[in-house]
């Protein structure tokens, strides 16, 4: 009995201990779904994360839909460190003021991340073609963009392609390069020997009359039985039942073949272009051959213009120039559209090479009352520390950059920016007893009076210049590299430019262009662009653009009636107007300052 009553109250309290356990579960399970309710109603005060300060603590009366936008900035996506420490200091800074004047507070918005900035130009974005320098976007060369990948090229192909009527030649190479694909396959099968056969012959025959054939018209007039023949066999072989991925691998050998052919065409002919735009014609050749014989044979004197020649008073016209008829041609325009030529005195500096020649050649033509000096800069008798090993011409650069942010690569914009060369700075020391000049290259065209420019008051600046604002500094930092400069300033051109000798001995300017060259001996391809636009910085007096128009040597797009209002045009580019490859609408206004009745142009075919 004992046992049984002691049992029997044992059982009791355990009951009521497994009731209590079940009544605190049941509670936590109420109490769990009370706590996210009273949450989103607002009867929780709300839960903070570490380190973000609330910008106010709201009462239990308080408005229910600020404790939801609190949430929602809570459930929102996670911003990156640096910028969510920004907004945590923000609104620090914002509790302080609240705490301060809690009245006057007005709400904000979430902090927007500020976006996402363009990366400038890098030195993987810019190479070199020929001496050009030229600025890539990130877009890959293989992606076939031309004008990036060959320069002017592209642009003169375009504008000379010749409308080929080759309809059938193109069918024909369509045929032969479905039947080549089929060939291999169907002379596997030796039930089909004789559809091989015949597959073998039609590829010869085309083959053979594709190689004497570029047009319709080279072809034969059998052709269309044997485009039919081809046809035909071709639809045979199309019935055999193959293995079509040996048919498709065979399609695109073929085609890797053919893509790769023409990749070569399309190097080699840029190659051609380059070779063409780089070498002088056999016309200007023969000239210059002719007049440095004829100086020899002649015993011309040279007029004794030497005070002339150092008067500070007088116009002086500096030309860089190893081109006798390009020098020639700006000499006779400017003269030509003077008001007044007794003061003008043109120097042209060129080398041993054309010294001669140039002389003969303004010893026997007059420019009505100007005066021209032939200056070898590389003769160090003449003018000691003064000279250099061999000339150097203004530098041209092509840069191709998009036109704005969002455009694609096949739209790049151009330009080609000609600067000052090593011999430019040695002009000071040519010219001790001038005090100011006028440089123009030799690819310029005069087409007003320039007289005004020598009354020009430039400020105290060095060079006047014209300005490219669509090419800032900034883009080119590629080339600017560490160094100090203004990033919103415009680059400027050669072509025309005001020099004050005087300023430019005082500040010195081509001790700092040495010491930049100096600087930048490792970089090869930059250092004439760098040491030149960091040379004049702050130095550049802006020449209005009604002066100069640039582009007629690359740019088929140009204004004519702009042509036509121009003091001068510059024939910047590779395509120069005495070249065959010049563009052929801008040929005119070059070839007009050339002397038709010349004995020596017309001899060596110079005025074709």
């Amino acid at each position: 009995m004992k046992g049984g009553s002691g049992g029997g109250g044992g059982v009791a309290p355990a009951k009521r201990r497994w009731r209590g356990l079940a009544i605190a579960v049941l509670f936590l399970v109420i109490l769990s779904m009370l706590v996210p309710l009273g949450f989103l109603l607002g009867l929780h005060s709300g839960f903070h994360s570490a380190g973000h300060m609330p910008l106010q603590r709201p009462s239990p009366s308080g408005d229910r839909s600020s404790h939801i936008d609190n949430l929602v900035r809570k459930l929102g996506p996670t911003l990156p460190k640096d910028v969510l420490k920004g907004f945590v200091n923000e609104a620090k800074n914002e509790t302080g003021s609240i705490n301060a004047t809690p009245k006057t507070q007005q709400k904000k918005g979430i902090p927007i991340p500020p976006q996402v900035v363009m990366q400038p130009f890098t030195s993987k974005n810019i190479s070199r073609i020929n001496g050009k320098a030229k600025m890539k976007s990130d877009v890959d060369e293989s992606e076939g963009f031309c004008d990036l990948k060959y320069g002017s090229y592209c642009i003169w192909r375009e504008e000379n392609r010749e409308e080929m009527h080759d309809s059938m030649v193109k069918k024909l190479k369509d045929q032969l390069f479905v039947a080549r694909a089929y060939f291999p396959s169907i002379v596997k099968i030796p039930a089909q020997s004789k559809l091989s056969g015949e597959l073998k012959q039609n590829i010869q025959e085309v083959e053979r009359v594709l190689s004497e054939s570029t047009t319709d018209a080279d072809l034969p007039p059998e052709i269309q039985k044997k485009s039919r023949r081809m046809e035909a066999v071709i639809a045979r072989a199309k019935s055999v039942s193959l293995d079509c991925n040996n048919i498709d691998k065979k399609l695109r050998q073929i085609f890797d073949l053919t893509e790769d052919e023409a990749n070569f065409h399309m190097k080699q002919s840029a190659f051609l272009y380059q070779l063409a735009v780089q070498t002088m014609p056999k016309s200007l050749h023969c000239l210059s051959m002719r007049l440095t014989v004829e100086y020899f044979r002649d015993h011309l004197f040279d007029k004794e213009l030497s005070e002339k020649y150092s008067d500070p008073t007088l116009q002086h016209y500096v030309i860089f120039s190893n081109n006798v008829i390009a020098s020639s041609v700006v000499i006779n325009s400017t003269v030509v559209h003077a008001i007044d030529t007794v003061n003008q005195v043109f120097h042209v500096l060129t080398d041993w090479q054309n010294y001669y020649a140039m002389k003969h050649w303004f010893l026997r033509n007059t420019f009505r009352d100007a005066v021209v000096q032939v200056l070898n800069i590389e003769d160090p008798d003449s003018y000691g520390k003064a000279t250099l090993s061999h000339l150097t011409l203004p530098v041209e650069f092509r840069v191709s950059f998009p036109s704005n942010d969002s455009a694609p690569a096949i739209n790049n914009r151009t330009q080609y920016v000609s600067i000052f060369s090593h011999s430019h700075y040695l002009l000071p020391e040519i010219f001790k007893n001038l005090e100011k000049v006028v440089v123009l290259d030799d690819d310029v065209v005069v087409q007003q009076d320039l007289s005004a420019l020598w009354s020009l008051n430039m400020g105290g600046k060095v060079t006047g210049a014209i300005e490219i604002c669509s090419v800032k500094m900034d883009q080119l930092r590629s080339y600017l590299g560490d160094h100090s400069f203004q990033k919103h300033s415009c680059s400027w051109m050669s072509g025309l430019n005001v020099i004050d000798l005087a300023r430019w001995r005082d500040l010195d300017i081509s001790e700092t262009y040495w010491k930049l060259v100096k600087e930048q001996v490792s970089m090869k391809e930059g250092s004439a662009l760098l040491a030149t636009l960091l040379t004049f910085q702050d130095q550049i007096y802006a020449l209005d653009r009604v002066w100069v128009l640039s582009g007629l040597g690359h740019d088929y797009g140009l204004d004519i009636e702009g042509i036509k209002k121009a003091a001068v045009l510059h024939y910047n580019g590779n395509m120069k107007p005495w070249l065959d490859l010049g563009i052929p609408k801008y040929k005119e206004y070059w070839k007009k300052f050339l002397n038709h009745e010349d004995q020596y142009l017309s001899e060596c075919n110079v005025n074709r």
